[in-house]
């Protein structure tokens, strides 16, 4: 070969690997560092997303889809009716396609907890089945399990950037969901991760003074002396400041947490969740007392995120420890106004007879629109909460404001979209109003919240 035709060859190759490692560096250098999330509260769901292709919504899923890993609690039980309702419901017995599930991994979400109200409203059998459609989706899920110790673990998410454990509970359930243990001799009860925890109510010393007359009158023996007393199934306590004082389980709390733990030494990341309707004084936008208790000890124990939702209305953010708090991240899909049936009870606690139809339940249910989730515009408003990290350093904590249609048709309402600026701004006002009892304080950029990270640091 012409030494002038070696040379030009040897040009041309040492060009196309410079081309090469220039592109390389160049896409590394647009691509945003570290591992990014994708957090958002509650999806019920039961009607298709992927049909839809208004500007909003897309660059909402194009949101969630490009994050390294993305989180949702699936509040919703996918099965084709193969078993009976329970006697007891969280509140609507929900139902949806099995193939809505894949609708879920569709808009990006490959992290889910099982574990909220709703998870036994179809008994052990709907549980299962929804576990089984959800695992063929995809999408990884926990919260759930055979046996109390199952429902515990936590399940890993394998990504490019990092390894993501998810442990997820419930504090708000009907007791018949709760998963139990076994001493071998009979079957654990399968169901959900429970966070339980005690209710104390303070009154002042003579309001307990009455109490305890009260309480002697109705049972007919005197009452115990001393600061505490328990009546009508509640325990009441002496304080200068009444109000409800709640704490998490201990026994709970120190099982879940060893899990944290473990997991933290197994994952690159942690998300704890809990599905907790539980509210404080101030009402639905305030935790109770024994959330923020378990929420640190959950960072304590090695989260790098907690994940609250449940109440289907945001509530403030905590940044403990640099690793961030969500209290609640309200709703993601709220389509619980267009299930296909209701069991019997929905239909006679209405005083329905077998002729009723939904469209009856829902009207008595919620007077026309005029009460209840329709009525109630925080139910509508929610963000999609992006924390960034460069290894173990959060270094960003962006929100995404979204509207879920209030005033729109029950067929329509209950889909996401990007919020309008108008409405951007009022949601990111109630949220920096809502996160500043916890010392957080937010900037808006651009119609984006982000969080001032003054606290962050390394994990604990």
């Amino acid at each position: 070969m012409r030494p002038r035709l070696v040379g030009a060859l040897i040009w041309m190759t040492a060009f196309g690997v410079w081309i090469s490692d220039s592109r390389a560096r160049l896409e590394a250098q647009q691509e945003p560092s570290g591992m990014t999330f994708a957090l958002t509260g509650d999806s019920i769901i039961t009607r298709r997303l992927a049909v839809y292709t208004e500007p909003a919504f897309t660059r909402l899923i194009a949101l969630v889809r490009g994050a390294d890993a993305a989180f949702t609690n699936i509040e919703m039980l996918f099965h084709d009716f193969e078993m009976y309702p329970m006697n007891e419901s969280g509140g609507t017995y929900m139902r949806a396609e099995p193939a809505l599930a894949k609708d879920l991994a569709w808009a990006g979400f490959d992290l889910g907890s099982l574990a909220n109200n709703h998870t036994g409203d179809y008994g052990v059998d709907g549980m299962r089945r929804t576990q089984k459609h959800v695992a063929e989706a995809g999408i990884v899920a926990a919260g759930v399990g055979q046996s109390l110790p199952e429902a515990r673990e936590a399940k890993f998410l394998e990504t490019a950037r990092g390894r993501v454990a998810l442990v997820a509970v419930a504090s708000t359930f009907p007791d018949h969901s709760r998963a139990g243990n076994t001493r071998g001799d009979v079957p654990a009860r399968p169901g959900l991760s429970p966070l339980r925890f005690t209710t104390t109510y303070v009154v002042t010393p003579e309001r307990l003074e009455q109490l305890r007359l009260a309480a002697g009158e109705v049972t007919g023996r005197p009452a115990a002396a001393g600061d505490t007393l328990t009546f009508v199934g509640r325990r009441f306590m002496a304080g200068a400041t009444p109000g409800i004082r709640t704490e998490p389980d201990p026994r709970d709390l120190r099982e879940i947490a060893a899990v944290v733990r473990s997991a933290a030494t197994l994952a690159d990341y942690v998300i704890v969740s809990i599905h907790a309707h539980e509210s404080g004084r101030a009402g639905i936008t305030e935790p109770a007392m024994f959330l923020p208790t378990f929420a640190r000890a959950m960072v304590d124990a090695g989260a790098d995120m907690f994940v609250g939702h449940g109440p289907h209305v945001l509530r403030g953010i905590e940044v403990y420890k640099g690793r961030p708090i969500f209290y609640s991240l309200g709703d993601f899909v709220f389509q619980n106004e267009t299930l296909l049936r209701y069991p019997t009870d929905n239909y006679e606690e209405q005083r329905l007879g077998v002729d009723g139809q939904p469209d009856d339940y829902l009207n008595r249910r919620y007077n026309n629109g005029k009460s209840g989730f329709p009525a109630d515009r925080l139910i509508w408003e929610s963000v999609v909460a992006v924390p960034r990290f460069d290894g173990e350093r959060l270094v960003d904590v962006a929100l995404h404001p979204i509207g879920l249609g209030f005033g729109q048709p029950r067929q329509v309402r209950g889909r996401p979209m990007l919020a309008e600026p108008a409405l951007a701004q009022k949601i990111l006002d109630d949220l920096t109003r809502l996160s500043a009892p916890f010392g957080t304080t937010l900037t808006v950029r651009d119609g984006v919240g982000y969080v001032n990270l003054t606290a962050a640091a390394p994990r604990p």
